[in-house]
């Protein structure tokens, strides 16, 4: 959201507003570096361990990743983290580098380690841009496929911990207003 002290986005809402206040200040140039913005947010997931709080890092490039065995480091650390990781590629640039992060595939490994779990999810955006003018199903046709792997990365976390999910508050029901409730004994008047 453009504040490193405090990088929360309040829903979807929350997360274009940062969008677009970014496009005000940010030019997209290289070198692309994704390790560091990890690192970051890892740091604050790592301070969760009750799964109260689970963090999702959105990632818009334009480029070819420059720190990849950095960025493989990252990830394999994150993923015992609860948080995932989406990366949506803008622009023409090839993006196989980003497709291997994806680890659908295969899980990404560093150093001769594993990930414990997938928690990158990868998404071109040039393959959701509808040459017909369709502009509302094709947003929505990528904004399934970016939250696409959420829900199943979310679960892994949280059965690997053991945490189960807390009761359910107790289901609203509207008091009633009584029969002689000021609403409904005022009379309209005619002027």
């Amino acid at each position: 959201n453009g504040n490193p002290q405090n990088p929360y986005c309040n829903g979807i809402d929350g997360v274009l507003e940062a969008y677009y206040q970014s496009l005000k200040s940010v030019r997209l140039y290289g070198p692309t570096h994704f390790s560091p913005v990890i690192n970051h947010v890892a740091r604050y997931a790592s301070a969760i361990t009750d799964g109260s709080q689970y963090f999702i890092l959105l990632i818009i490039s334009d480029g070819v990743i420059t720190d990849m065995a950095q960025t493989k480091e990252s990830i394999v650390n994150a993923a015992s983290l609860p948080m995932s990781i989406i990366i949506v590629g803008v622009g023409p640039a090839e993006f196989d580098e980003m497709i291997e992060l994806d680890g659908d595939e295969e899980r990404i490994s560093s150093q001769g380690r594993y990930a414990e779990r997938d928690i990158v999810q990868f998404v071109p955006f040039r393959d959701y841009i509808d040459r017909r003018g369709n502009h509302i199903l094709s947003m929505a046709r990528l904004a399934k496929e970016v939250l696409a792997e959420i829900p199943d990365q979310f679960l892994s976390y949280m059965r690997t911990r053991g945490i189960k999910p807390g009761p359910l508050p107790p289901p609203y029901t509207p008091c009633p207003l009584p029969a002689i409730h000021p609403l409904h004994t005022r009379r309209v008047s005619r002027i």
